[in-house]
């Protein structure tokens, strides 16, 4: 009988002191030119018409837990130069506020994307990343 193992993901997750969050929070606010290349990267192949989530970005960059680093970089960016609309917060939400927000909305209906109620159809318009590619 074939035993099923945990995923790799989820063991490493559990393992995360709160002391090791902290110094990954901390290190996720100082920029990093390297890091920050890595998720511009990632970001612009986003196709149009599809969403990532802050942590999908991060991961597929290569840093797992700085999902707070991509929203850094997001909000330091020049306007124009990433196709930021398409991240957004885990579940679909929109995480800007206001103007921003409806901005974001606009943006990502023109590209074909439907919400549900506030949040992002993920199961429809969530981007998979395949790692080979990037």
């Amino acid at each position: 009988m074939a035993t099923r193992t945990r995923s790799p993901q989820l063991a490493t997750t559990k393992q995360i002191t709160p002391d090791l969050e902290r110094r990954i929070l901390k290190d996720g606010l100082r920029p990093n030119e390297q890091r920050d290349a890595e998720f511009r990267r990632v970001i612009l192949s986003i196709p149009k018409g599809k969403v990532a989530t802050y942590g999908q970005v991060a991961a597929a960059a290569g840093y797992p837990l700085y999902h707070r680093a991509v929203a850094r970089l997001l909000r330091g960016e020049l306007p124009g130069r990433l196709p930021w609309q398409r991240v957004v917060g885990s579940g679909g939400e929109i995480k800007l506020r206001s103007e921003a927000a409806a901005e974001q909305r606009l943006r990502l209906t023109m590209e074909g994307v439907t919400f549900r109620g506030k949040r992002v159809d993920m199961a429809r318009y969530r981007y998979e990343f395949r790692m080979w590619e990037l």
